[in-house]
Formats: structure tokens, C-alpha cells, sequence
């Protein structure tokens, strides 16, 4: 009894019931904050303890290894050391990997199989390239990769469908030769595992006997995010007489692009119709307004089983609302509400940066620094160590200095040009000992015939190619230059061919630094030189060389355990909290995607990635978007995002911008008749408003952009018909009103 007692304390009512079921069949839906791992630990711990199941008959699911470890060592804390060995805790690969090492003989796999990664599987997909003599340039190994792990999260074999067009016919017949090699050698991917169990449960009836004698109780954490094959695994495993409980959210399913099911809740209920709700509604991290704004958000998806959040920890703040000019705007805003939380007791790492493509992270990354702030991307890089950025500062790098030793070992052979590693060695070996630049080098073996002839070819294109370039784009300025670097080198090419999401974040990445480089540009071309010259004070850096030392210096490592900013996807940050929450770039096209726009399901998931965004927010959230921002190289305007309209307008305190403020029209639920309206806020009367025309005695005429500050600081952003943005003090620039 007294055991009793203490595995209910302090549960609320919803939790105990959940802990205490006796259900054969339940569904938890536990809500952002609900506190469901503690019910999970809390009902194991009920089934060993009240229940008197053996520790061996649990058969506990989480979706991360740090999951497993922190539920394994909570459960260690409540039930004992000794009650706890024995049961099964851990991911769907690691339970899997488990049982197939018990049962190796009955899965057909040799007793010490090989697991391989991404890495191991696209070395393998490349040598069945070449024996089939696929050109690797116009068919994209990642591609075959993706394509065989999503076929085999549905539960597919080579012989299971038939191939809609040539392209999927080629890949199924790669697919079959992959396997064939995998099953002689041993490899196992990790598709593999859970395909192999659920075909070994399938097939071997002395196993399934096994497993389901001893797993009497399955419990599956975060049962939005399984896929197909994961679910008919637990199905398998359950046969009709284990107790199941699935822990999950369908408000917050934000990974079908990796081959999760949002549909698995419902397909559970249909399944086992007998199946208990419990809805986990009390949030313990955010306030109310934030609550209350999530709720009326996700109402607007249709295909949920529907709860509403709420709270006693109070009403708090209302939601700040900010509509930037700019994105640059955006970003100092952001920063600035950073630093004078800092300065009022908060420390950085309580505020996070939230935004829907890792490309936007750019431009908070280099306000950030501009202010001195420390910062972190958390489930990424920074923007300027991304490998696409990289190879592309390496080949402009190269371009203008074919010395630079390191730009050419990043280029040389990306994308593949069948320069392998012992023709580097023979080029750098040639290097040492003429004490010359691996391109000279090059010079050199082709000028004595030291290469082979495919060697020779090989190399010869290469150095042809960035000679070509470099006529092409000579005069042109470095933006545009680094532009046209990325499509005539082939980086382009290469990462369209890679397959999914990761291969649109690299060239949204490539946009985003050809427009960095242009507001590099735009912003230091009146105190920086576009070409080198000396002065008596020496030589002056040029905008270029100004440019490429900025991307290292933003590139630094930050220090271990410093007290930082958080920058992250919505996506990376589902699972955290912070007392402080900016979500930007709220705009259409952005924040819902364009690819979302007109499919239903994908709109879903981007609300339910917003209200994901939402209820990270423990004390202050912020919203932010943009009149107009510079959008892969072009000065973009986009409608307010669609998931404003969604909210509680009185939730919201709308903050002004500086002479603009953005009426938008929440109750409009025709996309057609959305509108934006400006009303005008009180300024100095001095002529100098966003669209006024002016003349420069030096830069020529151009038109008001952006304006900010006051009195002697009064500054004007202006762009120039001939010389580009540039911000100008108007006490200094002696401007002439057009």
C-alpha cells in the first residue's frame, strides 16, 4: 500500500490513470508538457511493483538513445537496481539489433552481421554504380540510398512492387543487388533491422512464441513519429495477448519527410477498438496566453483526436508580435530583445532562435557576432562550416588565387571528376619537392607527362574549368561572381541531384550565401575597394578579401559549456524549452512552406510544426516577420504567414516598427482578400519616409528603403539606381529630397 502511495504522488488526475489502467489496449495523448515520460517511468514501475510482472516482460520503445538512457536511469531511481535488469528499454534499432544477435541462424544472418551506416550503404550503392556502369553524375547514390530505406520502412523487398517509370525500375534492380551482396557479407543497415524482425517474427514460429511469451507489456514513446513497418513490428509483437500502451501527440507529428505516420494513432484505434484514451491536457511549462494560442492554432487541423491544453501557472505576458522592414530588421530586433533580457538576469541559453530553414540562420548568426553575443546552433553547424558553404567559398577562394592549397583539395574532385586519391598524392608529392602550389604542381606533371592519360584528362579539365570561370566572371562583382561559381562549377547540379530535404537545405544554403555576399557587398562598398591598391598607408584589403576573411572569422568554434544563444529548426527543437521563444520569418512562402501551400496534409504538418514552435515557449514568446526580405539573392515581399490569422488577436501586443505599422486582417480567411494595410506613426516632419525619392552628390539617386534611429543618429537605408544599398547618417550624407 505504501508503494501505492508513493508511485501516485503528485500525478495529477489524468497521470494516475494512465499509470494505474488496466486496460489491454491504451492510447496516451500527452500533450507538449504533460509530463509523459514521468508516466511511462510511473507505469512501469506500477506493472513490476503493484502489478508483480516480471522486469523481463517489459518491452519499453523510445525514438532517441539519450531517451532510453534518461527513462532506463529514472526507473532505476523508482524501482531498484535489481527490478530494472532485465527489461528491454531502448530505440527500435537498438531492440531490434537485440533480438536478431539472439536469433541470428532463424534471421539468416551469420552470427557476427555487420551494422553499416549512410556512409557504408552509399560506398556500396557507388560499387554497384560502376559494375552496372551508371554514371554517378546523372543518377545520385543518395538518391538509390533514400530510396531502398523508404522502401523498406514500408515493408517492401525488390520483388514486393512495380516500378512506376524507368528511373524506379533502375533503382529496384539496384535494390536487388544490394540486398544480395548485403545477405552474402553480412550487412545490415539500419532499415534492415526492424524489416529483418518483423519477416523473422513473421516466419519463425518458435521466435514469435518467445517474444511474446516473454514481452507481456509494450509501451511505445512517441508513437506519432513510427512508420509503417515499426507499427506492424509492435502489432506482430502484441499478437492478442500483451498489455499495449502508446504514448504520443498527433498535434505534434512534424517528421513525415523521414517516413513517419501521423496516421498510426488512428490506425492503432481502428485496429484495437476497445482501445482506452487518456489525454495528458495539463501543461506544466507554459503560460496560458501561449496555451491558449496553440490551442486556437492547431483547431484548425482537421485530422487530430483533439485536446486542449491548460495550465495553473498563470496568465503571463501577451505574445509580441513584430513586423520587421527588413530581414535585417528582424534580426536586430531580435538580438536586442536578446540583450536587454541578458541585462535584466536571463542567461542566453534560456532564449532560442526558432526558424523553419536552416538558411535563415544566417543572418541572426552574423548579428549575433556583430553584437558580440555568444551562440550555438543546436542539431546543425554554423551557417559559414556547412560543407555546400564551404566548397563554395573554396572554389571563389581558388579562383582568385590558385595558391590557396586548401581551396584546391575542396574542389579538385567536388563534384566527382574521377581524381582519386593516388593522383592527389602524386600531385602533392610533386608539390614538396618543388616547393610550389599543388596547382603549379598540376602544371608541372602535365607539362613532362608525369600522369596518366586519364589522370592527365581528368586533371586538365579541372584546371580548364576555373580558367573558364574566371574569364567568364572576371569583371563582374564578387557576388555575382560566387553566383555564377556555384551553377558553372557543377556544385548546383550535384546537390539537386541529392535526394529529399537535405538536398533543398544545401541549395537554399547556396542562395543564402550569394545573398549574404551581396549585403556584404551593398553594406561596405563605400568604405572597402572593389580592387586592390596600395595608399600611403599600405595596401588596403579589397571587398573580396574583406568578405572571404568575414566567413572565417564567423566561423570560430564557440567554447564549450559558454552560456549562449540558441539558434535551431522547429523541427531540432521539438522536445526543448525555453523561457524566452522567437519564432521568425512568419510569412507565406516561408513559414507555411510554398511546397505546403496547396497540398492539405503538408499544410497540416506545417501548423503542427508551428504549434510545436509555440509550446516551446515557457514565459515569453515572439513572433516575428518582414515587409520585404532578401531571399536567395532578390528582394522578396510575402503576405503575413496564414497561422497569425489563426491566433487569439488578443493574445497579441503588435509592436510598431519605426514610422510602419502592419494592420493585418486576422478575421480574413480568403487568402484572396488578405491584405496588408500601413498606417503612419508619428516621425520628425522632415521629408524622409520609405519610397521617397533622393539624390546623393556621390552615389547618384535612389529611393528610401529603410529608415531607424533618432535626432543626430537618424539614419536612411537608400537604394542607389547605380551603387547598390547603402545606410547613410542624414545629418552627414547632405541628401537632396526628389
Amino acid at each position: 500500500m505504501e508503494m501505492n502511495k508513493l508511485l501516485l504522488t503528485d500525478l495529477n488526475t489524468e497521470q494516475q490513470q494512465a499509470v494505474v489502467t488496466d486496460s489491454q489496449y491504451t492510447i496516451v495523448l500527452a500533450g507538449a508538457g504533460s509530463g509523459k515520460t514521468r508516466v511511462l517511468v510511473h507505469r512501469i514501475a506500477w506493472l513490476c511493483l503493484e502489478k508483480n510482472y516480471s522486469p523481463h516482460s517489459i518491452f519499453a520503445v523510445t525514438f532517441t538513445n539519450k531517451a532510453a538512457m534518461e527513462m532506463q536511469g529514472r526507473i532505476k531511481s523508482l524501482v531498484g537496481e535489481g527490478y530494472s535488469t532485465g527489461m528491454w528499454v531502448g530505440t527500435f534499432h537498438g531492440l531490434t539489433n537485440r533480438l536478431l544477435r539472439m536469433f541470428p541462424e532463424q534471421a539468416n544472418l551469420p552470427a557476427n552481421f555487420q551494422l553499416i551506416d549512410n556512409e557504408d550503404q552509399n560506398r556500396l550503392i557507388k560499387r554497384i554504380f560502376r559494375e552496372l556502369q551508371i554514371d554517378e553524375k546523372q543518377n545520385s547514390p543518395k538518391e538509390c540510398v533514400a530510396f531502398i530505406s523508404t522502401q523498406k520502412e514500408k515493408g517492401l523487398r525488390p520483388d514486393d512492387f512495380v516500378a512506376e517509370d524507368p528511373k524506379q525500375a533502375m533503382w529496384q534492380n539496384i535494390y536487388r543487388d544490394y540486398q544480395v551482396i548485403c545477405d552474402r557479407v553480412g550487412y545490415v543497415d539500419f532499415s534492415e533491422l526492424i524489416l529483418r524482425t518483423y519477416e523473422l517474427l513473421c516466419s519463425n514460429e518458435e521466435v514469435l512464441h518467445y517474444c511474446r511469451r516473454r514481452f507481456a507489456n509494450i509501451l511505445i514513446d512517441e508513437f506519432q513519429d513510427t512508420n509503417l513497418i515499426q507499427y506492424r513490428l509492435v502489432k506482430k509483437l502484441a499478437g492478442t495477448t500483451a498489455n499495449v500502451m502508446i504514448v504520443g501527440d498527433d498535434d505534434q507529428s512534424i517528421y513525415s519527410w523521414r517516413g513517419a505516420n501521423a496516421d498510426n494513432l488512428q490506425l492503432f484505434i481502428k485496429d484495437y477498438p476497445d482501445t482506452e484514451i487518456v489525454r495528458l491536457e495539463q501543461n506544466y511549462r507554459s503560460t496560458s496566453t501561449i496555451l491558449d494560442a496553440a490551442n486556437k492554432l492547431i483547431a484548425n487541423n482537421k485530422k487530430r483526436l483533439g485536446k486542449n491544453l491548460w495550465t495553473d501557472i498563470g496568465i503571463g505576458e501577451k505574445i509580441s508580435l513584430y513586423v520587421a522592414f527588413n530581414d535585417i530588421d528582424e534580426a536586430r530586433f531580435v538580438i536586442g530583445q536578446i540583450i536587454k533580457r541578458h541585462a535584466e538576469g536571463d542567461l542566453y541559453s534560456n532564449c532560442a532562435i526558432l526558424y523553419r530553414n536552416n538558411s535563415q540562420s544566417r543572418i541572426f548568426e552574423d548579428t549575433l557576432l556583430q553584437a558580440g553575443l555568444p551562440y550555438q546552433i543546436y542539431g546543425s553547424i554554423r551557417f559559414y562550416e556547412r560543407q555546400e558553404v564551404k566548397l563554395a567559398l573554396s572554389y571563389l577562394r581558388l579562383l582568385h588565387d590558385h595558391n590557396n592549397d586548401m581551396a584546391f583539395e575542396a574542389t579538385i574532385n567536388t563534384p566527382t571528376r574521377g581524381i582519386g586519391d593516388i593522383t592527389l598524392d602524386k600531385i602533392k608529392l610533386t608539390a614538396k619537392q618543388n616547393n610550389i602550389s599543388l596547382w603549379d604542381a598540376c602544371l608541372i606533371l602535365i607539362q613532362t607527362n608525369g600522369l596518366n592519360e586519364r589522370q592527365c584528362s581528368g586533371i586538365s579539365r579541372f584546371l580548364e574549368l576555373m580558367e573558364s570561370i574566371y574569364n567568364e566572371v572576371e569583371l563582374l562583382p564578387f557576388y555575382k561572381q560566387l553566383g555564377a561559381i556555384i551553377k558553372l562549377s557543377g556544385v548546383q547540379h550535384m546537390y539537386e541531384q541529392e535526394p529529399g530535404i537535405k538536398g533543398q537545405a544545401k541549395l537554399e544554403n547556396l542562395e543564402e550565401l550569394v545573398s549574404a555576399a551581396e549585403q556584404f557587398y551593398s553594406t561596405n562598398s563605400a568604405t572597402l575597394i572593389e580592387t586592390e591598391q596600395t595608399s600611403e598607408t599600405g595596401e588596403t584589403l579589397t571587398l573580396l578579401e574583406s568578405f572571404l576573411a568575414h566567413t572565417s572569422l564567423e566561423s570560430r568554434d564557440v567554447i564549450k559549456d559558454q552560456d549562449s544563444v540558441q539558434l535551431m529548426t522547429l523541427h531540432s527543437a521539438k522536445g526543448l524549452e525555453f523561457d524566452n521563444v522567437f519564432i521568425v520569418g512568419l510569412e507565406e512562402g516561408i513559414f507555411p512552406t510554398q511546397r505546403s501551400a496547396q497540398e492539405l496534409d503538408k499544410m497540416e504538418e506545417e501548423r503542427r510544426l508551428a504549434y510545436v514552435g509555440i509550446t516551446r515557449a515557457r514565459k515569453y514568446l515572439t513572433l516575428t516577420l518582414c515587409e520585404s526580405r532578401r531571399l536567395y539573392g532578390r528582394e522578396e515581399r510575402h503576405l503575413p504567414s496564414r497561422f497569425l490569422d489563426e491566433l487569439p488577436i488578443e493574445n497579441l501586443n503588435e509592436i510598431s516598427n519605426y514610422g510602419i505599422n502592419l494592420e493585418y486582417q486576422y478575421g480574413q480567411k480568403n487568402e484572396n482578400e488578405r491584405k496588408k494595410t500601413y498606417k503612419k506613426k508619428t516621425s520628425p516632419n522632415d521629408g524622409y519616409k520609405l519610397g521617397r525619392k533622393v539624390k546623393h552628390l556621390r552615389f547618384g539617386e535612389g529611393t528610401i528603403v529603410n529608415l531607424e534611429g533618432e535626432g543626430e543618429h537618424r539614419r536612411v537605408q537608400i537604394a542607389f539606381v547605380d551603387e547598390g544599398v547603402k545606410w547613410l547618417v542624414i545629418k552627414l550624407a547632405n541628401l537632396t529630397l526628389l
